[in-house]
């Protein structure tokens, strides 16, 4: 089973991480570069990756499966146009931000990528790439919660 999962201690207290985590002009400062959110289960919103006149813009519709203030948040990502999402057409990143001292344990899991049907190679390059790209978001929410 391919589980994406990173994890940092963030020097802030959690109801500033989880604003951070959660609220669109914030998530652009250390996530997407534009971020439209319906905040809330069932909600929906998008995700916007590389500038409005870059070739590789890429835009992602989500849909919210839990807010649970200020411990947990979770979407579904990557599903086909058209479908509801769920398991099997879609993969979950799952957010959990735990007190800890005086800052914020945030760990990240995504899951369901092989419940995709897409290439094996295809399943590496995303775990690779998601892999990678947590551990570089997560410094620079670390970066943003300490100012």
């Amino acid at each position: 089973m391919n589980v994406i999962e990173s994890e940092i201690l963030v020097e802030a207290p959690v109801d500033v991480v989880w604003k951070i985590v959660t609220e669109p002009d914030q998530m652009t400062e250390w996530f997407s570069d534009a971020a439209d959110l319906d905040l809330r289960a069932g909600g929906v919103g998008t995700l916007v990756f590389g500038a409005a006149d870059h070739p590789e813009k890429h835009t992602s519709m989500i849909a919210i499966e839990a807010v649970d203030p200020p411990r947990r948040f979770a979407f579904r990502w990557n599903f086909p146009a058209g479908e509801q999402p769920g398991p099997g057409n879609s993969v979950l990143v799952e957010f959990t931000l735990t007190a800890e001292g005086d800052g914020t344990r945030v760990r990240v899991v995504e899951s369901g990528v092989e419940e995709q049907g897409w290439p094996a190679a295809e399943v590496e390059e995303y775990t690779r790439t998601h892999t990678e790209g947590w551990a570089a978001h997560l410094v620079r929410l670390n970066a943003i919660a300490a100012k």
